[in-house]
């Protein structure tokens, strides 16, 4: 009873001290406007109401102080024009190495930028594709590149371009035009869902692509969040290593993204500041399996505990290894779980155009209940046209493609993937083993699937890739650490070619061994250079350019 009274006293204490707080801001603000006039008094209070939501504006936006700050700050010193003129200098000069790339690859062929007169034949454009295909110095069908094209077999191509042709006029929009283009898609989301132990309530759709699923993912989050749970300002988080699709949905979409930190020794998602990171907002929890800078695997079963304890979607990115993460197990590589089978997973993401060796354009994107793919559609039931609704970004989309990709599951069956599945891992075994036995370079983390990523603490790192360019091998460049990675394909599991991979890469690190301070040249440099630049927008301008290149015509 005593303690009892006691905190009754102290909340009458407290109840006082903040009605006497009150009473002296009343009369501060009393002797404040008492001599003004009322249209002063007006006028000072609209200015400090606007003066303080725009100073909140200001200071809490989806992107920090700082680093506006710092733009801010770079935008003006590019315009000083001493500086303005070196910068035009040097990016002119990249514009041109990236142009004159694309020149040296292209010059056996003349440019068409006009339409012929005349038709041109069958055979002479059988040709001419023929020496487009060969133009370009890597020889990518005898495995001489890092991902990019993960199985090539004459055979299988022929078969897919005969099914490809059949079906390339048909649209699954017009789904009673072509109900069996949109049965062959059910199929394929089917058949993947299984892989990844999906029930009966899991659903899904394909897209062209592990950006498009990616992108798909999010912006089914962003409504259901919206939706759902009345969330206007919503955030997704992701770890650092998380694909560049993410960020592009976030710009696309409007949702504030953050990026969460790598473990340095695992390079996997440091599951404490993610959690730390969870707010009201949260709309998605990501984690990827594997990555691709590393090819590590984010702890998706500590991700989905996360997502069950705050109630929050979990997206596990398994657009890069998923068709071979699917297969391990039963071609005898355990793995930590990481699909449906976890109940806080709500969404996955997987290429069949990668591992799942259908033609580029596929991917697909799917869910644990309809709830989240009724999100993602988009429906207009306004339009004098009549009532418009798509699964996808795409309206009309290519039925040979679907086609193609029901078609290449067909074709390899379970079997075929768990044989490829092995062959794939025990290539990647023996070239990771290889490596870690050299001085002078390490493997960062523990790669789970088929890249394996390349650092060294004497070298410039990016001295090895560009050394092995010179003998016709072609590796991704990686920043924030500097690395290299090889991404390993069936084409790798040829005869001979993870072989004279390693014998290449030893005998270019030992020449590097000799003389490890030796800086960068040519665009290896520019690299190295952008790696630490601290005005990130010159870095973009720097992309940009690499892009116009694509778009090359001789004026």
């Amino acid at each position: 009873m005593n303690k009892l009274i006691k905190i009754i006293h102290t909340t009458e204490l407290n109840m006082d001290l903040v009605k006497n707080g009150i009473l002296l801001s009343k009369n501060s603000v009393n002797n404040l406007f008492g001599q003004r006039e009322p249209w002063q008094v007006a006028s000072i209070t609209a200015s400090s109401v606007l003066t303080s939501i725009w100073l909140w504006n200001f200071l809490f936006q989806d992107e920090s102080l700082y680093n506006r700050l710092k733009k801010f700050t770079f935008t003006q010193i590019k315009k000083i024009p001493k500086f303005k003129k070196q910068v035009e200098e040097e990016t002119k000069k990249i514009s041109d190495l990236f142009e004159n790339e694309v020149i040296e690859n292209t010059k056996s062929e003349k440019y068409v930028v006009e339409l012929p007169s005349q038709g041109i034949s069958r055979d002479e454009l059988i040709k001419t594709v023929n020496r487009y295909l060969n133009l370009g110095k890597y020889n990518w069908k005898e495995g001489f590149i890092s991902g990019a094209i993960y199985y090539y077999d004459e055979e299988l191509i022929k078969l897919l371009t005969e099914i490809y042709g059949l079906a390339s006029y048909t649209n699954p929009l017009h789904s009673d035009i072509f109900p069996g283009i949109c049965k062959m898609e059910a199929e394929v989301v089917r058949l993947v869902l299984n892989l990844f132990h999906g029930d009966s309530n899991c659903c899904g759709t394909m897209t062209s692509g592990g950006t498009e699923s990616i992108v798909m993912a999010c912006k089914a989050y962003r409504d259901f969040g919206r939706n759902e749970c009345g969330i206007k300002k919503g955030e997704i988080i992701v770890p650092r290593s998380a694909h560049p699709a993410f960020d592009k949905a976030a710009s696309y979409f409007g949702i504030k993204i953050i990026h969460i930190s790598l473990h340095p020794d695992t390079y996997t998602v440091n599951l404490k500041k993610m959690e730390n990171a969870i707010t009201k907002n949260t709309l998605l929890l990501v984690g990827s399996f594997p990555n691709f800078p590393y090819g590590t695997s984010d702890d998706i079963e500590a991700i989905s505990a996360l997502g069950l304890k705050y109630n929050i979607p979990v997206h596990v990115d398994c657009c890069l290894g998923g068709f071979i993460a699917a297969f391990m197990p039963q071609a005898g590589f355990p793995l930590p779980p990481f699909d449906f089978n976890l109940p806080g997973v709500t969404s996955i993401s997987a290429d069949t155009h990668k591992y799942g060796y259908a033609p580029k354009g596929s991917s697909v994107i799917l869910y644990s209940d309809k709830k989240y793919r009724h999100n993602q559609y988009y429906v207009c039931t306004e339009w004098p046209g009549g009532h418009y609704g798509s699964p996808t970004v795409s309206g009309s989309r290519s039925g040979g493609i679907i086609a193609a990709c029901w078609a290449t599951l067909m074709y390899f069956g379970m079997n075929g993937y768990i044989t490829s599945t092995k062959e794939v891992m025990d290539t990647k075994i023996f070239i990771e083993k290889q490596l870690r036995s050299m001085k002078g370079i390490f493997i960062f983390g523990k790669p789970t699937t088929s890249v394996i990523a390349i650092g060294s603490d004497d070298f410039n790192i990016y001295r090895l890739s560009d050394a092995l360019n010179s003998r016709g091998w072609n590796l991704n460049t990686l920043q924030f650490p500097i690395g290299i990675h090889i991404c390993i394909t069936h084409l790798h599991t040829k005869p001979g070619v993870a072989s004279l991979f390693i014998e290449d890469l030893r005998q270019e690190l030992i020449e590097i061994l000799k003389t490890p301070n030796v800086e960068l040249t040519g665009k290896m440099a520019m690299y190295g250079m952008s790696a630490t630049l601290p005005d990130r927008t010159i870095v973009g301008d720097i992309t940009r350019y690499f892009i116009d290149a694509m778009y090359y015509t001789p004026k």
